[in-house]
């Protein structure tokens, strides 16, 4: 009963704690980085990119191979061991070993090499630009978290105040110093709040839910991150210049190296397709022999020994085998004029990443200055608004305002409130995609 009660007292303990559990930004992204089925996917890309480097490499070997065969012939056949007709029943068997090398064949192995080198950068970059993706997905994500969470603080602050002047108004209309009418507004305001904070639990669920799943959590009902009070974080990015901004982009982010590396492979390509105009070399060496049941010394007149025909009648071969391209329905040519399309569309492709990336890098310099003024404009807003209710809760206090202009005054007071949360995590949110292209990393919001 005692092993019971501690099994039980452990199991409770360990829920405990997996509720407790608050992850922070750093954590979620490690987190995704290591468990994102499109991160291993691309995982994969560059665990066949370096098989292919390895084959490349293996081509420059020569190869080796041993065959053999075992034959029961009957009727006229030819002695492998005489080259001789035999109308009889005699058993054979031969083998060979074989060795070929290639000599010249335009460098095309060289080129492959090559190319595989640069098809496992690409790669790298591609994963890299996956991990960057999915790092940007989920502090979106957090941040979109965090935004639910504060707007539904705030709601629940207006409700509170919205109850304690529920009760202050039934005092007073029960006095008689108040018609009914008050409070029946502040009761439909009750209402209207109580629906607002149904809605923003909700978000902030689906929130939860959504990174919680990006996350590839399985106990998404608990997952929740940590509490901190994330103020605003430094904004001296925003003191460079864009073309700054731009230039560093250039070198940090993905999408400009991976269409780099693609037309360097395009150009690659290009070169290994005209190496088949080339004639190639290649050399070979091999041993063969053979045996067969009806071998007969001619001196003794006994069958000669197994052992013994391998020996008798065993050969080498050594030689070069050159093949020269004359005609091959231009196939060839063909084949370079694609490749040289390829190199072109890479290069126009190249220069639409380096474009994009210049105009995303500018929007994204301005978005974060605009969600700056945006903020600040939203912090004003919210201290005129709060001294305005503040001013109309007086004169609703002492019986000089209706609660419907006293309601008018707390909704624009609340609506400053909401905008202050939303543009201040958008200003956060912004300013880390600015930090990202600048190479800043996007898991520290302090």
């Amino acid at each position: 009963m005692k092993r019971i009660i501690f099994i039980i007292i452990l199991l409770f303990g360990v829920f405990v704690n997996a509720q407790a559990k608050k992850w922070t930004l750093l954590e979620c992204v490690n987190h995704a980085l290591e468990n994102n089925i499109s991160i291993e996917q691309s995982q994969l890309d560059v665990n066949l990119a370096d098989i292919n480097k390895n084959q490349a490499l293996s081509n420059f070997l020569p190869t080796l191979n041993a065959n053999g065969s075992y034959n029961i012939n009957t009727g006229a056949n030819i002695n492998p061991a005489t080259n001789q007709f035999e109308n009889n029943i005699f058993r054979s068997a031969s083998g060979a070993i074989n060795s070929g090398i290639n000599i010249f064949s335009g460098l095309s192995n060289w080129k492959t090499l090559q190319r595989a080198k640069l098809n496992q950068v690409a790669a790298m970059y591609r994963l890299d630009k996956m991990k960057d993706d999915i790092s940007l997905f989920v502090a979106n994500s957090f941040l979109q978290i965090l935004f639910n969470r504060e707007q539904l603080k705030v709601l629940q602050a207006q409700n509170a105040v919205t109850k304690e002047n529920i009760t202050n108004t039934q005092e007073l209309v029960d006095a008689g110093v108040l018609p009914q009418g008050d409070l029946l507004e502040l009761k439909a305001t009750d209402a209207t709040q109580l629906q607002q904070i149904i809605a923003a639990e909700n978000a902030l669920f689906i929130s939860k839910l959504g990174l919680a799943q990006t996350l590839q959590l399985e106990d998404y009902e608990i997952f929740d991150v940590s509490d901190e009070d994330y103020g605003l974080i430094a904004d001296d990015v925003l003191n460079k210049q864009a073309s700054e901004i731009v230039e560093k982009a250039k070198e940090e982010v993905n999408d400009v190296k991976i269409a780099q590396t693609n037309f360097e492979l395009a150009e690659k390509d290009l070169e290994l397709t005209r190496t088949n105009y080339f004639p190639t070399l290649s050399g070979f060496v091999g041993y063969n022999t053979r045996w067969a049941s009806t071998q007969i010394n001619p001196f003794t007149g006994d069958d000669i020994p197994f052992v013994d025909q391998l020996y008798l009648f065993d050969g080498t071969s050594v030689g070069l085998q050159l093949n020269v391209p004359i005609f091959n329905r231009f196939t060839t040519r063909n084949n370079v004029k694609r490749s040289k399309v390829e190199v072109e569309r890479s290069k126009y492709l190249l220069e639409q990443a380096e474009l994009d990336l210049e105009s995303t890098v500018y929007t994204a310099y301005n978005d974060a200055k605009n969600s700056k003024k945006a903020y600040e404009a939203a912090l004003q807003t919210e201290e005129a608004r709060q001294l305005a209710f503040e001013y109309a809760k007086e004169r609703y206090d002492v019986g000089l305002s209706n609660a419907f202009d006293f309601n008018q005054s707390r909704t624009a007071f609340e609506n400053a409130q909401s905008d202050v949360i939303r543009t201040k995590y958008d200003y956060i949110f912004k300013l880390k995609v600015l930090e990202f292209y600048f190479g800043l990393p996007i898991t520290d919001l302090n």
